[in-house]
């Protein structure tokens, strides 16, 4: 029996995304690393805090990002573990973080990446009330599912990991056969500070990583915001009783494995199938 199952653009069933915090000058490495290989990601940027050592000033960080594929984020304006603090102060670090990206790139900011990894419920509501839509914890899954709390993603590993390049291996050659493994989507969801590469001297941990994943025709390389609007554009498709028509009432195309078959449902359009 087949159901319905979240297809990437052009029918791929996978996906990679990076996460990487701090806004590091190492950063500019990084960048450069993955748009050779086509891998697109989100920093994670920490506006409230002194340009002291590695950290970039903020016309650095416009050079950077203004004209970049790749998306900024919150990170918090001081950097707090938000749980340690009390409601003023983090809703404070987190709103002042996101209006001075918003001021500096011109772009609506929307996502998120704990400062610690840390949060909890009453951190959520804060991120809710400043308009987040999603935000990234310090946890690793060590698998490639799509993340069910959007404010509590998990990463799939860190860049450290000694199991990266397997997992990287795994993501890349899984061509599962049996039900219903074959048809759910795969995300790999890789995570760090790029400062981290310098101070271990082990940059040819990410070349290696990124020159096998990237630049494959199968996967979709795209930001963490891109994954979550995507996403949310299936989440909201809609079905006739008897499963013969498909609306999309969102903005965004959504392809789909429904019933065995490749469907592309357009923005704002319906399909009769």
């Amino acid at each position: 029996m087949y159901y319905t199952f979240l297809r990437f653009p052009e029918f791929r069933r996978k996906a990679v995304t990076l996460s990487y915090d701090d806004g590091s000058r190492c950063d500019k490495q990084l960048i450069e690393i993955m748009n050779r290989y086509g891998l697109r990601g989100t920093f994670n940027l920490n506006t409230g805090l002194e340009p002291m050592g590695r950290r970039m000033t903020h016309e650095e960080l416009i050079e950077l990002f203004s004209d970049s594929p790749h998306e900024v984020a919150i990170h918090g304006a001081r950097h707090y573990s938000l749980p340690e603090v009390d409601v003023a102060a983090a809703t404070k670090d987190v709103l002042t973080d996101r209006e001075n990206l918003e001021r500096m790139f011109g772009r609506i900011v929307k996502g998120m990446a704990y400062a610690n990894g840390s949060t909890n419920e009453q951190v959520i509501q804060i991120l809710k009330n400043c308009g987040v839509k999603y935000a990234r914890t310090g946890q690793s899954t060590g698998d490639f599912r799509l993340p069910e709390d959007w404010y509590r993603m998990p990463g799939t590993c860190h860049h450290d990991s000694p199991r990266l390049m397997d997992l990287a291996k795994e993501f890349v050659e899984r061509t599962d056969t049996n039900y219903p493994w074959a048809n759910w989507p795969m995300l790999f969801y890789l995570w760090g500070h790029s400062y981290e590469f310098e101070d271990n001297n082990n940059w040819e941990v990410i070349e290696e990583f990124a020159s096998y994943v990237g630049n494959r025709p199968d996967i979709w390389y795209a930001t963490n915001g891109e994954i979550y609007d995507y996403v949310q554009a299936f989440k909201r498709l809609e079905y006739s009783v008897d499963g013969k028509m498909i609306a999309n009432p969102t903005s965004t195309g959504v392809y789909l494995y429904h019933y065995g078959r490749n469907v592309f449902v357009p923005a704002g359009e319906t399909v009769t199938l």
